[in-house]
């Protein structure tokens, strides 16, 4: 996410706002809190509203066979919206089709007689399409009395198990197209020019398609090889976004990151196919898939990496459509009567006249804005793909709190010890007397799962677990604990003792408050640094800080659960909790913007979203991303929103007063650290009113700053 577009720098005079009206300033105020509004507002309506409960249409699905049984089966599966069956004769017809990513799956029927049929997938093409294939076909199966093996055709290489690598690699090519437009409207205008901007986009898309490879392949193992094919498809990407947003940015000038926004991220990942597989999406995402350039480029990569490169060409395609599309309008713009004229930004007149890098800050040299407009969107780019394609990429279990329950003590002990020495670490197994205090921890999140022992002969063991507190782990402590029963032949029950609710099928509702909770927190001050620098006091921006909070903490409680219907009940928990999650990002948000700037963003986003989202437990399970991200889990403030806003749906309140004591401490850190910055600055100002060392560059309310109209 960009945030140095939102802003336009302002002109400060004798520390006030520029202009005497009244109505001026109050216009410039209220963009301060629609900018970061509409941003929030739009990412997280669209992620909520298209993933808290993600169901099949219309999945492309063939049947292996020939007669009247096929036939049958084909019209059953024709007979709802969930699937779209193909009758195929062969198995090798199937696979073709599998390869060609035209079906997601496909069921081969018994030909000697035998009542053994086999699912073919395909898990390259999308691990939770893979998931959501069996789930459709293993009925099927089972209703004509057949018994069903699963063949995987395409799977996913050991590096990158998880699928994500053609994901991050498709965002940071996003990334790299759009972000530095922003900059480069307000800190380098004069590069705008297409004659300019050219060369710079085919070396900047060539460098950075080269990191995003390094960090996927040699960085992080999530790719083998194929530099060639990243280089020559996130040229390609980078070229389409990039020409596009410049167009954007000569028709609506700064104002352009949030179309860009909405159409790069915001719409581009749910149709992606990618994270969720696009038949699971609402139609109109559907048709998106064959549009935009996230999917295109996404898809591309899939395409070389795991099938051979079929269906490579349709992807370079829409990717080339929007090179030249976006590339004639351009010239059409600059040729026309307003020619080079950015709305916002009056031409530049000369280039090497000092003006703010980053929005807001002070005024800088021709080259060091072209260092910031390059390494700020690189940074982003970096944390984004870095940090994600570390996590992610390869989960492994590892330290799964479980424990065990027997009638006798003593055997509970002794199954406890044998798991842990065959399991050394994956699981941590300790033993509880009862099912309910068992329970009774899983409830509290203290553990996984419980391992109940038969109390009798030929009765079953027992596997409770709850998937309301993450499916991922859930799935992952079964598949543990299913072959190690079968190897002993003893029958296993699967108990939910919090199932997820039907509004929240993937159990990513959690997730998506908390994000936005944290989003709307470091949003606002970035925003606030940049387009109002003369509200440099605490006591200035502390009013704002609160009534953001609170207005935006009511707004996402109503869009998601009165306008979305993912979540409900807890109103005024939610919103409490959720304004001061808002309130105290922001206290410590500020420490950093008011002391360097926007740069401070960067860090923010590492500790509060890169960090925090595997760390949260609020999509991958935290047992299952790399162990540094464990003990983060209690400090960082986006793990405890996840957790608030999971305990309110599913576990009355457990857990709700830790969680809100990290954030308090948070918001108490910021609080100070922000005394101390207004301390900082009042000496600073000091010293420049003496003529002390700071004279001349300091940032204080005397001085008067470039505009960024001057840019």
């Amino acid at each position: 996410m960009d945030t140095e577009a939102v802003i336009e720098a302002a002109d400060v005079v004798d520390g006030r706002p520029p202009g005497a009206d009244r109505k001026e300033q109050i216009i410039r105020m209220v963009a301060l809190f629609v900018m970061p509004f509409l941003m929030v507002t739009m990412m997280f309506a669209t992620y909520m509203s298209t993933m808290h409960s993600p169901h099949p249409r219309d999945m492309p699905v063939a049947v292996v066979g020939s007669g009247a049984t096929a036939q049958a089966l084909v019209d059953g599966l024709n007979s709802g919206d969930s699937t779209e069956a193909t009758l195929v004769t062969t198995r090798d017809d199937a696979v073709d089709l599998l390869h060609d990513q035209e079906v997601a799956g496909a069921l081969v029927l018994p030909t000697d007689g035998s009542a053994n049929a086999t699912i073919l997938t395909a898990s390259a093409a999308g691990a939770s399409q893979n998931a959501t294939v069996q789930q459709l076909l293993a009925p099927v199966v089972f209703q004509n009395s057949l018994r069903a093996t699963t063949e995987d055709v395409a799977p996913l290489p050991a590096g990158d198990s998880a699928g994500i690598a053609v994901l991050f690699a498709a965002m940071g090519m996003m990334l790299a197209g759009y972000v530095p437009l922003s900059i480069m409207v307000m800190g380098v205008p004069h590069l705008l020019r297409l004659r300019r901007f050219l060369p710079v986009l085919a070396g900047w898309s060539a460098l950075t398609s080269s990191i995003i490879w390094l960090i996927l392949g040699p960085v992080v193992g999530a790719v083998d090889g194929h530099y060639p094919t990243f280089l020559g498809v996130g040229m390609l990407a980078t070229a389409a976004v990039g020409l596009a947003q410049l167009l954007l940015s000569k028709l609506i000038g700064p104002l352009a990151v949030l179309p860009g926004m909405l159409l790069w991220v915001v719409f581009g990942m749910p149709a992606s196919n990618l994270a969720l597989s696009v038949h699971n999406m609402p139609g109109f995402f559907q048709f998106l898939h064959g549009v935009l350039p996230l999917p295109a480029a996404g898809e591309a990569l899939r395409s070389v990496l795991y099938f051979d490169g079929n269906g490579l060409g349709t992807h370079l395609i829409v990717l080339a459509v929007w090179i030249v599309a976006a590339l004639a309008l351009c010239l059409l713009k600059e040729r026309s009567a307003s020619g080079n004229m950015i709305p916002g930004v009056p031409p530049i007149t000369d280039p090497d006249a000092k003006a703010p890098a980053l929005a807001g800050g002070p005024p800088r040299s021709k080259r060091f804005r072209y260092v910031a407009a390059a390494g700020f969107p690189l940074a982003i780019l970096v944390v984004v793909v870095g940090a994600m394609g570390f996590s992610m990429h390869k989960p492994q279990p590892h330290d799964i709190p479980v424990v065990v329950v027997a009638a006798a003590p003593g055997q509970a002990q002794q199954t406890a010890a044998g798991l842990n020495a065959q399991l050394d670490g994956i699981l941590d197994v300790t033993v509880a007397d009862t099912v309910a205090e068992a329970t009774e921890q899983i409830q509290s999140r203290d553990v996984v799962a419980a391992f109940v022992l038969p109390s009798a002969p030929d009765t079953p063991a027992t596997l409770y677990s709850a998937s309301a507190a993450n499916a991922s782990q859930q799935s992952a402590i079964r598949a543990i604990f299913q072959p190690i029963t079968a190897a002993q032949g003893l029958p296993l029950m699967l108990t939910d003792v919090q199932p997820l609710s039907e509004t929240d099928t993937g159990g990513s509702n959690s997730m998506y408050v908390g994000m936005s909770w944290i989003m709307a927190g470091f949003l606002f001050l970035a925003v606030l640094r940049g387009g109002a620098p003369h509200v440099r006091r605490l006591r200035q921006f502390l009013p704002l800080l609160g009534g953001w909070a609170i207005g935006m903490s009511v707004w996402l409680w109503f869009l998601f659960d009165v306008l979305i219907g993912a979540i409900s009940g807890n109103a005024l928990e939610t919103i409490a909790y959720g304004a001061l999650t808002i309130f105290s990002v922001s206290l410590a948000t500020g420490v950093l913007t008011r002391t360097v700037g926007l740069a401070g963003i960067i860090p923010m986003m590492v500790v509060l979203m890169m960090a925090g989202v595997p760390a949260s437990g609020g999509g991958m399970s935290v047992y299952l991303v790399p162990e540094v991200f464990r003990p983060l889990q209690d400090v960082l403030p986006l793990p405890a929103a996840v957790d608030i806003a999971r305990s309110l749906r599913y576990f009355g309140g457990v857990g709700v007063g830790q969680n809100l004591l990290v954030i308090a401490i948070w918001g108490a850190v910021g609080l100070v650290g922000n005394l101390v910055v207004d301390q900082w600055l009042k000496r600073r100002e000091r010293r420049s009113d003496s003529g002390g060392p700071d004279a001349g560059t300091a940032s204080g309310p005397h001085l008067r700053l470039v505009p960024a109209e001057a840019h």
